[in-house]
Formats: C-alpha cells, sequence, structure tokens
C-alpha cells in the first residue's frame, strides 16, 4: 500500500510539515528533508524507497511534502556540505531529540573534520562518563549524518564501529576528511 504525499496546502492546513528531496551523491542517494526551523534529516542510502521508509518512520505524525522550487536552496545547501563538509558552513538545523540526544549531538558536532574521538570521550565531555553506551544509542539515532558527525566517533581502541548508514559510508568519510 502506497502512502500519499500532501500536497503543500494540505501540509499548511496541518501545520509543521517537512519538505524533502533525494539526489546522488558520492555515498549513494542522500535524502534531505527540513522544517520551517531547519534541516531536519540527512540520510543516506542505496535508494529513495528505503530513504522515504526511513523518512516516514522518523516523522510518523508530520505531514511529507517534496520539494518545490521555492524549497530547493536549503535542501541543495545540504546536499553541497554532504558533498563538501566545511567547517562553519551556515547550514540551520532543526535538531529533535531527547535532552540527552541533544547533548551528545552537540558534543560531535565541536568534533573537527580529520578528527575522532571515542564514545567514552564524548560521554566525559557531555558530564556523563559512564555513559559510553548511551552516547553510542544517542549517534546511532542521530538524523543529520554529516551535519552531526556521528561518523567520527570510534571505538576506545580507535577502530571503526557500527554506522547507521554502513561502516563502509563511515569509512570513506572518515578517509575523505582525513585526506
Amino acid at each position: 500500500m502506497s502512502t500519499a504525499i500532501p500536497s503543500r496546502a494540505a501540509a499548511v492546513n496541518a501545520g509543521d510539515a517537512i519538505r524533502f528531496a533525494t539526489a546522488p551523491c558520492w555515498l549513494g542517494t542522500v535524502l534531505v528533508a527540513a522544517s520551517d526551523r531547519g534541516v531536519c534529516a540527512i540520510l543516506f542510502g542505496d535508494d529513495d524507497g528505503t530513504l522515504m521508509h526511513d523518512l516516514r518512520q522518523r516523522f510518523a505524525d508530520v505531514p511529507l511534502i517534496e520539494a518545490d522550487a521555492r524549497d530547493r536552496q536549503l535542501l541543495d545547501q545540504a546536499v553541497r556540505f554532504v558533498e563538501a563538509p566545511a567547517p562553519g558552513a551556515d547550514l540551520p538545523l532543526d535538531l529533535r531529540g531527547t535532552p540527552f540526544q541533544l547533548r551528545v549531538w552537540r558534543a560531535l558536532r565541536s568534533i573537527p573534520a580529520g578528527a575522532t574521538a571515542s564514545y567514552g570521550e564524548i560521554a566525559r565531555r557531555i558530564g556523563a562518563p559512564a555513559m559510553a553506551r548511551e552516547v553510542a544509542e544517542a549517534c546511532a539515532a542521530n538524523p543529520l549524518a554529516v551535519a552531526v558527525p556521528c561518523h567520527r566517533v570510534v571505538r576506545a581502541d580507535g577502530t571503526i564501529s557500527g554506522y547507521r548508514w554502513s561502516v563502509r559510508r563511515k569509512r570513506a568519510l572518515l578517509a575523505r576528511e582525513a585526506a
């Protein structure tokens, strides 16, 4: 059964709509979604269908609208950011998570490109040194690939562990940033 995507008029009546677009990128396909407050999802995948499923799961109670020409500027800016992350890039974000997740995600945004930190280091940075496992869970829940750089978090011994969008993509992101 297909889920219809409401028109812009229906979304305006429904309130806080999420506009989205997909595009090819060097890591496969990227889906970028934004609310009126900013980019709320940057998701990687191999096909539009899987990405749309992920977006629908994440924003089940919010109307999803395919981006039109008026929406494309911010979404295109986010795609350019994925292609070439730049420090201080002015990409407005609409971070949605628990208070703990938001603390973790803010800490992740302070890790510079080309550097990594362990889950335990992030736990210590946010004042929760015994919560490395919960930091890993917050990384797994991150909806903003690259913008909230959870790919820069590694195990305590420096090895690469899981990444919600595949370890292959995590390795590629880290290698590109190290170059």
